[in-house]
C-alpha cells in the first residue's frame, strides 16, 4: 500500500488543451473577438503562454493552466 501511494504521488501541472483556452477565451468573452488558433499558437511559442509540447500533430500544444491565468490577470494591468 504504501509503496503504490509512493508511486501515485504526482505533482503535475494542469494542462488545458489550445481548444479548451479557444473556449474559455470565448465563452467568458476574456477578448472580443476571440483570438485565432494560430495567435494562441504564436503566444506560446513567443514565451507568453507557458506549454508542454507534445508530438502528437493534432494536438500540438498543452498549455500550462497557472500560465493561463497569469495571462489572462497580466491583460487587466495596468502598465
Amino acid at each position: 500500500m504504501k509503496y503504490t501511494k509512493r508511486t501515485l504521488d504526482l505533482n503535475a501541472r494542469p494542462k488545458l488543451r489550445l481548444s479548451e483556452v479557444e473556449r474559455l477565451i470565448r465563452t467568458r468573452r476574456i477578448i472580443v473577438p476571440p483570438l485565432s488558433r494560430r495567435t494562441l499558437v504564436r503566444l506560446c511559442e513567443v514565451g507568453d503562454l507557458q506549454f508542454a509540447p507534445r508530438r502528437n500533430t493534432r494536438a500540438p500544444y498543452l498549455i500550462f493552466e497557472d500560465s493561463f491565468i497569469k495571462w489572462v490577470e497580466g491583460l487587466d494591468r495596468e502598465t
